[in-house]
């Protein structure tokens, strides 16, 4: 008898590492299958979620409910006609599409689908997850930050300006939210004491509770309930990580054309979507293994006795990761895209000094509560007041500062061609017909 992430077993488990070459290749066949198919998924189901938002029919035609509309927008970039710049630089041109897609599949080597099973018409047990890791959380953000590169150096070698700013601006946004998107991980880290992504699953098993004035209050083991705040900037980082609507500024259409995918055409361009959609895939799959259980089954499917066991549990985490892809795709119905200055404020002056706030406050309870015998309840409460103070004061409106002007700055000659280009004259002020009329007036006494 073993324990694998808190569940009895009869046979004993293998453990992740172990397994056969050929069980291996059959798990890296299935998630790379799943995913794909996925992505085919997404696309018809956000076209369809978007289109009833807007009273509209959406996809229809090719397949069952137009389920094939996916199927054929990939043929249709596949015969596409492939072009290709002058002046580009080619090796970097071609790369760039495969250096975003490859990390997009790496990721999921490390996310945990479910416990360990039988595999059918086999004797051999193994665990619903390709490989584990003591920092896979870790190894997730390293290798997503990794299709940055292939973003940048896809606007570089456009050869293009517009492709260049929008890579530009896609480095600089990927980077700045890759930072929250990290921070808001830390509590995570020191609540469940580690960084492997099936031990976090481990310890969000148990539900916990907490004594407010004297009454114990059930709270689900789910860090998304413990660790709030921390879920909801991980929420605002990862559709900013992801490029999506309404922090879709890398290609900002109105903006930028397309932004880095301006000279894109055919599978190239495809690729990069690809990458997209399997991205938004990625960080939903790690907000469900770290926030909201994994592959455990929500309450109240959780009483069932054998909701954890055999291939279920993969249908509780699919099923939760289509509720974040669900959030993704009724932002980008609902919202308008943000200005770039105001979406690099809210990463930089919001999310970050929130984040390492709240990794002070997780950290200071965490340590109050093992070493000493201080009520960590009161802790809790004086905290939880001071983060809704602050967060409360963050959205009170500045005073606008009155800008003075004086006379010598009135004074100055206006040059129109200082700049080496004409500009038009600053506004000055034009007396009205009364005003004129009143001079006259004073002028013929005088």
């Amino acid at each position: 008898m073993s324990l694998v992430a808190g569940i009895p077993l009869a046979t004993p488990d293998a453990g992740v590492g172990n397994d056969a070459w050929w069980v291996v290749g059959l798990k890296v066949l299935l998630v790379f299958v799943f995913l794909i198919v996925l992505t085919l998924f997404n696309i018809w189901w956000e076209r369809r979620v978007v289109a009833r938002m807007q009273h509209r029919i959406g996809p229809n035609v090719h397949g069952p409910a137009g389920l094939l509309q996916s199927l054929a927008d990939g043929m249709k970039l596949m015969f596409k006609e492939d072009l290709m710049p002058k002046g580009v630089d080619r090796f970097v041109f071609v790369a760039a599409p495969v250096i975003v897609s490859i990390p997009a599949f790496l990721t999921f080597a490390v996310i945990p689908f479910g416990p360990t099973v039988r595999i059918p018409f086999t004797d051999t047990y193994t665990r619903l997850q390709i490989t584990d890791l003591p920092v896979s959380v870790l190894y997730v953000m390293a290798v997503a930050s990794i299709g940055i590169y292939g973003i940048v150096l896809g606007g570089w070698s456009s050869n293009s300006t517009y492709s260049l700013l929008g890579g530009l601006r896609s480095s600089a946004q990927m980077i700045s939210y890759e930072v929250g998107m990290g921070l808001a991980l830390v509590t995570v880290f020191l609540f469940a004491g580690s960084m492997s992504t099936s031990e976090i699953v481990a310890a969000q098993g148990s539900n916990q509770s907490i004594n407010l004035f004297g009454a114990d209050i059930p709270i689900p083991g789910w860090y998304a309930f413990l660790l709030f705040p921390s879920f909801v900037i991980y929420v605002i980082s990862m559709i900013g990580e992801t490029n999506r609507a309404p922090f879709d500024l890398p290609e900002a259409e109105g903006e930028l054309v397309a932004g880095f995918l301006t000279e894109y055409s055919s599978m190239k361009y495809a690729m990069f979507f690809l990458a997209e959609y399997i991205n938004m895939a990625t960080v939903s799959a790690l907000a469900t293994t770290l926030f909201l259980g994994g592959w455990r089954a929500p309450w109240p499917i959780s009483i069932w006795d054998g909701a954890n066991s055999g291939y279920w549990p993969v249908l509780w985490f699919v099923g939760k990761m289509m509720c974040f892809i669900f959030f993704y795709i009724w932002l980008r119905g609902t919202l308008p895209r943000l200005r770039y200055d105001q979406f690099m404020k809210l990463g930089w002056k919001i999310l970050i000094p929130v984040s390492l706030g709240w990794i002070l406050l997780v950290a200071t309870v965490r340590a109050v509560g093992r070493e000493t015998t201080f009520s960590r309840t009161t802790l809790l409460v004086a905290a939880g007041v001071v983060l809704l103070i602050a967060v409360i004061t963050m959205f009170i409106p500045q005073k606008p500062k009155p800008e003075k002007t004086t006379e010598d700055d009135r004074a100055k000659d206006f040059d129109a061609f200082a700049g080496g280009y004409p500009v038009p004259p600053p506004l000055v002020h034009t007396p009205s017909r009364s005003e004129t009329d009143t001079r006259s007036k004073e002028g013929s006494r005088g």
